[in-house]
């Protein structure tokens, strides 16, 4: 397929299809960065909630050359502790511990999310994937640079028009357009009103206006429809995630999978209760009764730890009351239970088709 409209981000990152797979921290892996590279497309290993072993066990299962095309995407939040937020966090939470009968003083798990550092550097420097993508701005001008020197392609998200400019002035190659309607946490960084965030078809055309970089649409794209609607407004390729949920290769437990399989157009929201980031997902109780944006929640990744012990029992229950169920709008146009390399094609065909009027 060599007759797409925009050739940029297919010459940029060496890639087939105008499709990148969004990263997605916790339901990514790499058997679906793998499916959708070999597919022609750009997968994508989401790396924020592993470690420094983790990490390098999951580019091994890909393979040391890194022969496909792959993007490694890293948080490069500025993590803060304020105990004070923390134990009232927790004192909120309080009355959920003893409903469960858990002990609501007992130690809590470390909030598994962890920036982009020099050890995480380092691991870019030895495998040397085509593209490294950022979440929350850039890291250090001096790891972007090492980044850079290693020989991989930067990109970040941008929500906003003055996220963008400053993304492409701080060396991006291409800036992913994170409308509104996208789930998981947004990639915001120089903005914290969330009334004022952009969907993605009135973000796209902007943006793409505003920078000299190629720009990416992402949020609420998960049929052909949506790929040929985004590149119409001048993105030079879209990031899917919510589609990619349903494949076999996501890490999806099967609530969450029931949770996304019912999920309607009204069902999500933009909430912060989860982490203290704002993120979207389906609506739960937690979000209900503590949300959905809540000015008690410790800052980014704290507020998750209390909450860890709460959404593990409430599971064995069968119930989702406290998990982080991350969900764009457009979950019910997804395809269900196609593999991923099968899916990838598919949206890229039926894309083309609809452009060419074949």
């Amino acid at each position: 397929m060599d007759i797409w409209p925009d050739r940029r981000v297919l010459d940029l990152f060496d890639i087939a299809l105008p499709i990148i797979q969004a990263p997605m921290a916790g339901p990514g892996t790499a058997e679906l960065a793998i499916a959708v590279s070999d597919a022609g497309g750009l997968g994508s290993l989401p790396c924020a909630q592993l470690s420094l072993q983790q990490t390098r066990a999951a580019l091994e299962r890909i393979g040391p050359s890194v022969s496909r095309r792959l993007n490694l995407n890293f948080f490069c939040h500025r993590p803060a502790i304020d105990r004070d937020r923390s134990l009232k966090w927790r004192a909120r939470l309080a009355p959920y511990y003893v409903e469960l009968g858990l002990d609501p003083e007992a130690d809590l798990p470390a909030a598994a999310r962890r920036p982009f550092d020099s050890e995480f550097c380092t691991l870019v420097e030895e495998y040397r994937p085509a593209v490294v993508s950022f979440h929350f701005g850039l890291p250090s001008q001096t790891l972007v640079e090492r980044v850079r020197a290693a020989g991989a392609k930067v990109i970040s998200s941008a929500t906003t028009i003055a996220e963008a400019r400053w993304l492409e002035e701080h060396g991006c190659d291409a800036v992913i357009a994170m409308g509104l309607e996208a789930g998981g946490h947004r990639g915001n960084f120089l903005a914290e009103d969330m009334s004022r965030q952009v969907g993605t078809f009135a973000l796209v055309p902007q943006l793409a206006d505003a920078v000299h970089v190629p720009v990416i649409a992402a949020g609420g794209i998960a049929d052909a429809r949506g790929i040929v609607a985004a590149l119409a407004l001048g993105s030079a390729a879209v990031q899917i995630g919510t589609a990619y949920l349903f494949c076999p290769e996501a890490n999806v437990s099967p609530l969450y999978l029931e949770a996304l399989g019912a999920a309607g157009d009204a069902d999500t929201m933009i909430t912060n209760v989860f982490t203290g980031r704002p993120a979207r997902g389906i609506v739960n109780r937690l979000m209900r009764e503590q949300g959905p944006l809540s000015s008690f929640t410790p800052p980014f990744p704290a507020a998750a730890a209390a909450l860890a012990p709460l959404k593990a029992k409430a599971e064995t229950q069968g119930r989702t009351d406290f998990t982080n169920l991350w969900s764009g709008q457009a979950a019910r146009l997804a395809r269900r239970s196609m593999p991923a390399g099968p899916l990838t094609r598919l949206l890229a065909q039926q894309a083309l088709e609809k452009l060419t009027g074949r």
